[in-house]
């Protein structure tokens, strides 16, 4: 015979477990219809002729690759956190043109050859970026984004190491980028973005006795606050 004191608690888990199975399915449901929230909702954030200005503590780590002649090895640049400024127009909700601007003082070294460990030198690297962005309007809660663009990288006050002299050439470059905003009030917004910019960094010291081909090919990674208006 069938216990019933030991039936009742039985049938109380299973129903108890239903219940727990209905509130998930409905917490999943509520955070699918966040993500596909009607455009109309996503694209309020941003309307044509919106700016959005964005301060950003940014990463920059460098991915170079180099060749140093006559005496080999390679030169090693150092990564460095430093803030950053950028402007963003939005031609329409979806299309905006973003302009990055900031600065950071790189040191470099060689790594092999016959230099080994030699302190190259440092310099103050000004990157100005112009990317144009597709803004995905399919989310309300976030709003990311994908961007192409033109890097000009110019180069300030070298500083010699162990060298007699420094030079860097300017140079242009190549920039993607991949972010998200994500709105706190109609004005305020979180942001989170990383950028490839491929550049060069070509270098001679020592009056042109020494040079060095080098792709820098910074990954620049960062995080800030945007006021939209």
């Amino acid at each position: 015979m069938f216990n019933m004191a030991a039936e009742k608690p039985c049938a109380a888990f299973f129903v108890e477990m239903g219940m727990k199975k209905n509130q998930l399915r409905a917490a999943v449901a509520a955070f699918a219809l966040a993500l596909t929230a009607s455009p109309a909702l996503a694209e309020g954030w941003a309307q044509s002729g919106d700016w959005l200005i964005r301060g950003r503590a940014i990463y920059i780590a460098p991915d170079e690759s180099s060749s140093i002649n006559p005496i080999g090895g390679k030169a090693d640049f150092s990564n460095e956190f430093t803030p950053e400024l950028d402007f963003t127009y939005f031609f329409t909700p979806n299309i905006a043109a973003e302009l990055i601007l900031g600065m950071a003082r790189h040191s470099a070294t060689v790594e092999g050859g016959a230099a080994n460990g030699a302190d190259v030198g440092s310099a103050l690297v000004v990157p100005p970026t112009l990317t144009l962005q597709y803004h995905f309007t399919d989310f309300s809660w976030v709003k990311p984004y994908v961007g192409a663009g033109l890097n000009y990288t110019m180069y300030f006050d070298e500083e010699p190491g162990s060298q007699t002299s420094l030079d860097f050439d300017n140079s242009f470059g190549v920039a993607l980028q991949a972010g998200a905003d994500v709105p706190i009030d109609d004005h305020w917004s979180w942001n989170i973005d990383v950028k490839k910019i491929y550049t060069n960094a070509d270098a001679k010291w020592n009056g042109g006795a020494i040079s060095a081909n080098i792709d820098l090919d910074p990954w620049v990674i960062g995080t800030g606050i945007g006021y939209r208006f």
